[in-house]
């Protein structure tokens, strides 16, 4: 095959990928949400579904890559709008006072995962199995589905933090959690890995933490280099493991 027929059959391939796409307004009271829907051309048994929950920039191209691979794989896929269309941040700065915000005011990131949740349903997946992923940022929000029993099989944190507010009280927690970890992230304390995992045996979750060596924090990120110095950096085998990981959570949660 000439190298241009090449380039033209790879460009093809890949915007019949995307073309799986969809963006999804919807509303939390008067604030526009813009997610991104993903349907199978062919759904698994039981039309499973997965819901997105971004890092701390909000929507970025990484979760729309996401949502476009599951769809390949037979899964419905929603990717969730934490802060709103016109709420997007600009930059680092504003994504830290923003995930900020919403690790503060949890219930109202509740809110938003379960709004989004809705739209997963909406666009086809069985609501009654449904798994909630998430990275760095969208990691917490993916276990505070998990804290408050949204109507989910299983959660599932890439990189994510794992701590929550010490007064809050622990309840038993019903959706499988699966947490998969950089050992050297810097951003994660021992003391919050603690915490977390005590909370799991306090909640009689049925729970996983897999660590993934010379692993940092937002190591299946890409675009975040490979300078483990910076404290983020993406690890192209921890990233596959974690993929396999989840895939095998997925084939054991979901019906």
């Amino acid at each position: 095959m000439k190298t241009r027929d090449f380039i033209i059959l790879s460009v093809l391939v890949t915007n019949m990928a995307m073309a799986q796409l969809k963006k999804v307004d919807y509303k939390d009271n008067g604030q526009i949400l813009s997610g991104f829907s993903a349907s199978p051309k062919k759904s698994l048994t039981n039309k499973p579904g997965v819901l997105i929950l971004p890092a701390w920039k909000g929507v970025d191209e990484h979760s729309k890559e996401i949502a476009t691979k599951l769809a390949d794989m037979g899964y419905y896929a929603f990717v969730a709008d934490i802060y709103g269309a016109d709420k997007r941040p600009k930059d680092t700065k504003e994504a830290g006072e923003k995930s900020g915000y919403y690790k503060k005011n949890i219930k109202e990131y509740q809110n938003r995962i379960s709004l989004a949740l809705a739209e997963l349903v909406k666009q086809g997946a069985n609501a009654d199995n449904v798994v909630v992923i998430g990275y760095c940022f969208g990691g917490t929000g993916a276990l505070e589905a998990a804290r408050v029993n949204m109507k989910v099989r299983g959660v599932v944190s890439f990189h994510g933090g794992l701590g929550k507010d010490a007064s809050r009280e622990i309840s038993a927690i019903q959706p499988k959690v699966l947490v998969l970890h950089g050992a050297d992230d810097p951003y994660i304390s021992e003391k919050e890995i603690k915490d977390f995992q005590n909370e799991m045996r306090t909640a009689k979750a049925d729970w996983q933490m897999n660590y993934y060596a010379d692993a940092v924090h937002a190591f299946t990120e890409k675009s975040a280099g490979n300078d483990n110095s910076k404290g983020a950096a993406y690890n192209e085998l921890a990233d596959k493991r974690s993929w396999e990981a989840m895939k095998l959570f997925f084939n054991e949660v979901l019906k």
